[in-house]
């Protein structure tokens, strides 16, 4: 079952057009929401950040974000979804290839079910990460369907045998290729601030409101490469991910290269958060 414009639909029954500009030119935005026991995670959060995106680069939806609300809460339902994700996204719709926008198109909405199940072991064990050269464009706010500069870092981090990419621009920090970055250096920890140079995550959100009730001192500052290499803690964030240790970077251990105390202290509250 999928959600299409505003029904919702066998798989099969639902044909994407070529000269859609999502197909075409990445014209779009989306979301991924995690869904736990039958219910989205923080589900108003990512549909205000999929209404920030799509207003950024002038889409308009084509119906209040209330009715998008009530047509995922079904489509969760039908689908039976237990744990797992939703991904949902919209293009600015179908008209012959021309770089400039049409003057009027109608949007098309999507979104589908995804049975994903949490990734325990990694964030038991922790996970190998490496750092590569930040080649993103200048608007990483905006949840954009262009991502191939994310699909190659992932695919040289895989290719080095570890599961992500921290993105250094101009020798600092600023988030990985899926997911927010978040480094402890001398018992403070950091995270690139919530400007154009990254995606405010929703779960790096969550994690520095955990972070100020368990009075953990927090700075939203871009840390240098340098301060990397020396961290006593590093950890990334997002949706599918949760709060996951970086236990290795470029073949160098974190710390003592097992999961932190502060990431073990911001694991369990999220846990809690979730109800498991």
């Amino acid at each position: 079952m999928l959600l299409y414009h505003d029904q919702i639909k066998k798989r099969s029954a639902v044909n994407i057009d070529i000269e859609d500009r999502a197909y075409q030119f990445g014209d779009g935005v989306y979301e991924v929401i995690r869904i736990y026991n039958k219910k989205p995670f923080y589900l108003d959060a990512h549909l205000d950040r999929f209404v920030r995106s799509s207003t950024a680069i002038k889409i308009e939806l084509p119906y209040p974000i209330q009715q998008l609300k009530q047509l995922l809460l079904q489509l969760i339902e039908q689908a039976q979804l237990e744990t797992g994700n939703i991904y949902l996204q919209i293009s600015r719709g179908v008209a012959p290839r021309s770089h400039a926008f049409p003057g009027t198109i109608q949007p098309v909405v999507i979104a589908y079910p995804q049975n994903t199940n949490r990734p325990i072991s990694a964030l038991n064990e922790g996970v190998c990460a490496i750092t590569t050269p930040d080649i993103r464009w200048l608007r990483c706010d905006i949840k954009s369907l262009n991502l191939l500069g994310a699909c190659l870092a992932k695919q040289e981090a895989i290719e080095r045998e570890a599961q992500e990419a921290i993105l250094i621009r101009d020798g600092y920090v600023t988030e990985g290729s899926s997911t927010n970055i978040f480094v402890v250096h001398n018992q403070t920890l950091y995270t690139h601030p919530a400007n154009h140079l990254i995606l405010n995550g929703v779960t790096r959100s969550i994690v520095l409101n955990l972070a100020d009730k368990l009075c953990i001192s927090t700075k939203e500052s871009a840390i240098s490469e340098d301060a990397l290499e020396s961290a006593e803690e590093c950890f990334m964030t997002s949706t599918n991910m949760e709060i996951c240790p970086i236990v290795q970077i470029n073949d160098k251990k974190v710390g003592t290269g097992r999961p932190g105390i502060m990431a073990k202290q911001l694991q369990e509250a999220f846990e809690h958060l979730i109800g498991k």
